[in-house]
């Protein structure tokens, strides 16, 4: 054992002896490493993002949205060749009724809430700002895990009853309520004014781009229940009930047409009660079959009208994690190829060693040193400046992934599994790639090697 880590000692003195040598030969390993590290840590982050906008798009979630189309007096109807008009069929568009009976009918449906969201402007001891409220029941905050700071949740009275309540998020609580705890206390809202009952945590994930695929930002919004949102701000329900009491029955050669009465050239085409259906199933599995059954079934509730579009925002997410686990294998693959170069630099390097050393290899097998003598070595050389470049490679890499974080805005996460990984690659690259260079140099014949100049 003394006599392998004398061997070790003399490759240690020889590499400090060549310091510039040892320090370009081990660059490709330095380089290698960090853009290894880097890669994966910038792949790290975007798996972490995906993972937490998963959590707050709701696990198992459908998003039941209304297709809303801008229509007009001259298109309401289609004329025939002989002046005969097309019968439309009448929806209802998205209601409450469409919730509860999704709730009711559908066994794999585990929970339900509608929506109903307005923007206007809240107001609270004279500050005035600009707001969403949205109207939900109690399931809403299950579906998409929020928690509370403060207070508590809507209860069955209040949701049954439409009680003038609210649960705000906590920009609102920053906003309206810095120094004094909003729980028991009202904000204006439009005309109505609402108690504060609840104040959710604030949540740290960037999700603005998903608000398409159902996600709210939950910070600045203020909860009412939906029925408090449909007695006392919006209901659109009732605008398309008067909609159809103001609409004649024309007999036209037979056939019956739908005319409105009302002088507008533009009419209102959002006849939707609500603006959306959130829809929770017990298993991912139970995710695609539901989702056709819920096609079939809000489809013969609005009499064949194809009139709202059904979303599963985790199905989207994860696809578009694929597409990123794509990407980060093929950053990955290229930053590997970056230590395999090392790698044959490493050789290239040992390899013009060995000849440069010839007439040591010779003295020293001439004194008594064996093959493994040698081999241990130039074998220990190439490990030892690809460990060490690991070691640097290992630290640029962290600084590297700092650095996109704090200039380009991407997460970067590194895990000490990436940092295991490529150092143990670059140790394994220099076993691998040092290892002919010293089998070369031990097969050299010692009295060959002391004649050599």
């Amino acid at each position: 054992m003394k006599r392998y880590f004398h061997d070790i000692v003399i490759a240690f003195e020889s590499i400090l002896s060549n310091k510039l040598k040892s320090v370009l030969t081990a660059l490709g390993i330095i380089f290698g490493v960090a853009a290894v590290i880097s890669m994966l840590a910038i792949g790290k982050g975007a798996q972490q993002e995906i993972l937490d906008q998963i959590k707050m798009v709701g696990v198992n979630n459908i998003v039941i949205t209304p297709i809303v189309e801008e229509k007009s007096a001259d298109n309401e109807s289609d004329s025939g060749d002989n002046g005969e008009q097309k019968k439309e069929k009448f929806s209802r568009g998205l209601s409450l009724k469409d919730a509860e009976s999704i709730l009711q009918i559908i066994p794999s449906v585990q929970k339900v809430s509608p929506e109903v969201s307005l923007n206007s402007f809240v107001m609270q001891s004279g500050k005035r700002s600009p707001a969403k409220i949205i109207g939900i029941s109690k399931d809403y905050f299950d579906l998409y895990n929020l928690s509370l700071q403060e207070g508590t949740y809507f209860n069955d009275y209040q949701e049954d009853h439409g009680i003038q309540v609210c649960i705000i998020g906590a920009n609102i609580k920053s906003k309206f309520f810095s120094q004094s705890d909003p729980v028991g206390q009202y904000l204006k809202f439009g005309n109505i004014w609402l108690k504060v009952v609840g104040v959710l945590k604030k949540t740290n994930v960037s999700l603005t781009s998903f608000e398409n695929s159902g996600v709210n930002v939950y910070n600045d919004n203020i909860y009412i229940p939906v029925k408090t949102m449909l007695m006392r701000f919006q209901n659109r329900a009732l605008v398309n009930t008067r909609n159809m009491q103001s609409v004649s029955m024309v007999v036209m050669g037979g056939f019956f047409s739908m005319r409105s009465t009302s002088p507008s050239q533009n009419t209102s085409s959002n006849y939707h009660q609500l603006d959306k259906i959130i829809v929770q199933v017990a298993e991912t599995e139970q995710l695609t079959p539901t989702t056709e059954l819920l096609s079939r079934m809000i489809l013969r509730r609005h009499s064949d009208v194809k009139d709202f579009e059904i979303t599963v925002p985790e199905l989207l997410l994860k696809q578009q994690q694929r597409t990123k686990d794509v990407f980060n294998i093929v950053l990955g693959a290229i930053a590997s190829i970056s230590l395999i170069v090392g790698g044959i630099g490493i050789m290239n390097i040992m390899f013009a060693s060995v000849m440069e050393r010839i007439k040591e290899i010779g003295t020293r097998m001439a004194i008594g040193a064996k093959k493994k003598d040698i081999v241990v070595q130039f074998l220990s050389e190439a490990i030892l400046i690809s460990v060490t470049g690991g070691f640097i490679g290992v630290f640029l890499g962290i600084v590297i992934s700092k650095l996109i974080t704090s200039f380009a805005g991407i997460l970067t996460i590194v895990s000490p599994f990436s940092v295991l990984v490529a150092f143990g690659v670059s140790a394994i690259v220099g076993v691998i790639f040092g290892y002919s260079p010293a089998q070369r140099a031990a097969e050299k014949d010692p009295i060959e090697s002391l004649r050599y100049e």
